[in-house]
Order: structure tokens, then sequence, then C-alpha cells
């Protein structure tokens, strides 16, 4: 399939044969406006955890599952904004840990087949036969191990940012890579872990991260983990992310549940799990929206899980980071869906 440089300018002369069928169906490139959820409601999953959920758009529609990052993101108005709401049954969650669902920043029972299984309820509670999966970052990482877990109930898959979750993923952004290009922010996360125990810093963050002794601890540690992923998700720095960041209620869950997932590997029976079990989606569509410059989830996660399944289709864009509300990034994701609203 192929690969394409979607920017805010119009493709000129495009190739008839190669251009993706997106880019001829959907000129529409802005997010849709603000919309309000028709229900909202929570779903006890185990004995401890209750997830919240809603919908919005069309009770009718289509319906397509939104998962946020992280681990511990949790959701915002804003995700709701990337689909028509008179096409799609727009459906977010947010998962264990994280958002509105309680309790609050929990990592006990709280691993990616623990959210697999809280997806497949929550359709089953929701009366959905099959759906558009959209995840972005950690969302792509729960994602496909979702469609390659259930594929027979997954009509197309939206990927953006793509994390696999790989040792050299978790490396490169907490240990070796990303610090090159911003050594300023990446001191202050640095030199908050001891000089002897810098050889390792995930593990580091997670001894203070679950130190139940010392709540100012935990807070210190979760503030010092989130504003350094805050202060790398967009190519242009954004004061809008920064300040998200300063919650301590955000914080604590974000670091926690991240952190926890990363020590324990995203909980994969191997490295590369999910690039190893591909073949389980080679019929389900997909498309992957790829920041060139993100350094949070760089482009060699998105370029091997393309070449492994080249079905999809690939599309970078060139004036980009991570973060979905950079311009090229959620045009490129309105695009996707609008490309997938006429697939039966």
């Amino acid at each position: 399939m192929s690969d394409l440089e979607v920017s805010d300018e119009t493709v000129a002369d495009p190739d008839p044969v190669n251009e993706p069928a997106a880019v001829r169906v959907a000129s529409r490139k802005e997010l849709y406006p603000p919309i309000e959820p028709n229900v909202t409601g929570y779903l006890k999953v185990s004995d401890l955890h209750s997830l919240y959920w809603e919908e919005s758009g069309n009770p009718q529609g289509k319906p397509v599952l939104f998962l946020h990052g992280g681990p511990g993101g949790g959701t915002s108005p804003g995700c709701r904004c990337f689909f028509c709401p008179d096409t799609y049954r727009i459906i977010l969650f947010d998962q264990r840990g994280s958002g509105k669902s309680i309790p609050h920043a929990s990592i006990e029972e709280n691993t990616t087949w623990d959210l697999v299984s809280d997806i497949e309820k929550l359709r089953e509670h929701l009366k959905v036969d099959k759906w558009q999966v959209f995840g972005g970052s950690w969302g792509s990482t729960l994602a496909l191990a979702y469609a390659e877990t259930h594929p027979d109930k997954v009509k197309c898959l939206v990927l953006r940012g793509v994390f696999l979750l790989r040792k050299k993923e978790v490396a490169w952004f907490y240990q070796e890579g990303a610090s090159a290009v911003f050594a300023d922010v990446w001191e202050d996360f640095r030199d908050f872990i001891p000089e002897e125990e810098r050889h390792d810093l995930v593990s580091a963050y997670h001894r203070r991260l679950t130190n139940d002794k010392d709540e100012q601890l935990q807070l210190e540690a979760a503030r010092h983990w989130t504003k350094w992923e805050m202060a790398t998700n967009h190519l242009m720095p954004s004061l809008e992310s920064r300040k998200r960041g300063e919650s301590d209620d955000f914080a604590l869950a974000f670091a926690s549940i991240e952190n926890h997932y990363f020590v324990n590997r995203g909980f994969f029976e191997s490295d590369g799990w999910l690039l190893k079990n591909v073949d389980k989606i080679r019929n389900i569509p997909g498309i992957i929206v790829q920041g060139r410059y993100d350094m949070v989830c760089p482009f060699m996660s998105a370029w091997e899980l393309h070449k492994s399944w080249p079905e999809s289709q690939l599309w970078v864009i060139p004036n980009a980071g991570h973060s979905a509300n950079e311009v090229g990034i959620s045009e490129g994701l309105v695009q996707a869906t609008e490309y997938f609203k006429d697939l039966h």
C-alpha cells in the first residue's frame, strides 16, 4: 500500500493509482465541532474496577471505539471530535484507573489483558456486533492487542503514533534516545533519580511511584514523569499540554499506570508480541497516521508495523510530532475516519 505525506497543502496532480482513497474522498480536514454525550454510565468489570463510558453522535450510526493513550491518560471531550457525528456512534471509555473510572490511579488488577477483556465486556454491554477501533500512542498498542485477540469483532483500525511496547521503544524514550533531542528537559527527569540508580530510570521511578509510605515522594515522582512526556509530545511546545500535566490527579494516574505497564513490558508474552501476531489482522483494513518527528513513539515502530502489515496504509505527517492535537495529525485522523465512513 502507498505511504503518504499528508500536509495542510493540497496534493498537486496526484497519481490516481497510488493516491490513497482518503485524499480523494475527504476534503474536510478540520476537527468536528464539540458535542455532548447522548448517554454516560459506569460498567463494573471486576470486584474492584468500574469504568466510565459514554456515547455521542448518531445512536444508530457506525460504532467506533476510541482508545486513549498513556496508559493512564483518560479521555477528554475533544476525543469525540475526530468523528462525523451524523455518521458515527462514538464510544469513549476511561481505562482502569484512568480519568473518571474508579478506583483512581489503581494499578491493581490492571494489565493489557484486563483491558482487552474490558473492551469485550463494553462491546457486549452496548450490544455492538463489530466496530471501528481508533487508538493513538498506547491506544494503538491496546487497539492492536484487542484486534489480534478478537479479529472478528473489528471492522477496521485507525492508529496514530504507533507504540508496540518493545524494550527498545521504552529505552528510547526513558533511557537513551529522546534525551539527545530534549537534553534540557531531560535533565530534570533524570536528576530526580540519584546517580547510582540512573542505569534503569523506569525501575527507579517505579520504586518511588509505588512507595505507599511516602505519598509526597509518589506525587513528586509522578510530576517529574508526566512533565517529561508533556514537554516532548509536540513538534512545537504546547502550553496546553504542559498545563494538563500540572494537574496532580492527572499526573498520579498517568505516571503510576504508565510506569506499571512499562516495568511489566506491557504484560506481553515476549518482546515484539504484537508484530509476531500481526497475521491475525491481515484481513482488517487499517490506516496508520504517524508524525515524522514523533519523539515519544518514533517513526521506526510505525514503519516496522507497516512492513509487517503491508495491507495497511501508512500516512506520514511531515510537519508533526506525537500529539493527536497537532494540526497535521488531527487532519490525517479526520481523513482516516472519513475514509472508513462507507465501509460496510
